[in-house]
């Protein structure tokens, strides 16, 4: 991908183009911001840039296959092994950086998840970065740069990265991705900025299940104990899927509190359930759906703790329908 495929991101666009094209490429930079909003592609398009025969990051050149294929020798790209980043992998890169380029005019190392090198990795790749080797490029990836060693941080260019802009993304989405408008919008609303995110649901499954949950939680009332407890114990059954549905039962009522203050409607996420959330709203205050908000993000923090899992949505179902 190039930088024009990109979505978003100008500024960060012209930085490293400019550098570029000046060669004035940092020999380090951190890439930081949010997870899914573009980091790894804009890395990936700079290393193209550099590769390129042409200098354009063409996409055809054998580099440039090369680096979609992700078999050019001269791209060394580093994840975590586990749960972190471990010094002999860093070791390792240190070696191949100690020989010379084999068909570039520069060796570059991605590592994605800068954030999880432990302390040894970490202090190891400090005194790469205190040596620069004018035919090496360090591009590091994180979502946390605070998790990231202080003394790694004032040695890279940090160019930091925000999320994409809703209209952008719902575009990208309707245009590229075949969505309709309804699920452009949903999706759209619940990735918070990250095209990754967006892209990274099974939408007809995610919108069937929305749909059940909701049919079947607004249909509840204060003396349907028998239904509440049957909805709890489904719901309590999808355990993979539970932290889903506790998200889409916790921005239906937060669609329903931007009703209760008279937002527009296209603040909402559940514009498609507009006629719904006017009738539930009609039986609610600002306050109930305040205190049912805080509910559900009490469950969500239960929930991730080893708890019962029924008896936790049994007694949040109550407090939804109190």
């Amino acid at each position: 991908m190039t930088f024009a495929q990109i979505l978003g991101h100008r500024r960060q666009k012209e930085i490293l183009q400019r550098a570029f094209a000046s060669g004035r490429l940092a020999h380090a930079y951190l890439f930081e911001g949010p997870e899914g909003v573009g980091k790894r592609l804009m890395a990936l398009a700079l290393v193209r840039l550099v590769f390129c025969a042409d200098g354009s990051g063409c996409g055809i050149c054998s580099a440039c296959r090369k680096i979609d294929h992700n078999n050019h020798p001269d791209l060394h790209i580093l994840e975590p092994d586990g749960a972190m980043i471990k010094i002999e992998q860093i070791r390792r890169i240190q070696k191949e950086l100690s020989y010379r380029p084999l068909e570039a005019q520069k060796k570059v190392v991605l590592i994605d998840g800068a954030e999880k090198m432990n302390a040894a990795a970490g202090n190891a790749l400090l005194k790469t970065l205190e040596e620069p080797n004018g035919e090496a490029l360090l591009l590091l990836l994180t979502p946390h740069p605070e998790k990231v060693l202080g003394t790694i941080r004032s040695r890279c260019q940090r160019l930091p990265f925000s999320r994409l802009p809703r209209q952008e993304l719902l575009t990208v989405l309707l245009q590229q991705e075949g969505m309709n408008e309804v699920e452009g919008h949903i999706l759209t609303a619940l990735s918070e900025g990250s095209f990754k995110k967006a892209l990274g649901r099974d939408r007809e499954l995610y919108l069937e299940r929305r749909k059940a949950i909701l049919k079947s939680l607004t249909a509840l009332s204060p003396g349907s104990i028998g239904p509440l407890f049957d909805l709890a114990q489904e719901l309590a059954e999808d355990k993979d899927h539970l932290p889903e549905i506790l998200e889409i039962i916790q921005v239906f009522y937060r669609d329903l509190l931007l009703h209760a203050h008279g937002a527009p409607e296209e603040e909402m996420v559940n514009l498609d359930l507009a006629e719904k959330i006017r009738r539930v709203v009609s039986r609610e205050t600002v306050p109930s759906l305040l205190r049912k908000l805080d509910a559900i993000a009490a469950s969500q923090l239960h929930l991730g703790r080893n708890v019962n899992r029924q008896l936790a949505i049994e007694v949040l179902l109550m407090r939804l329908v109190a």
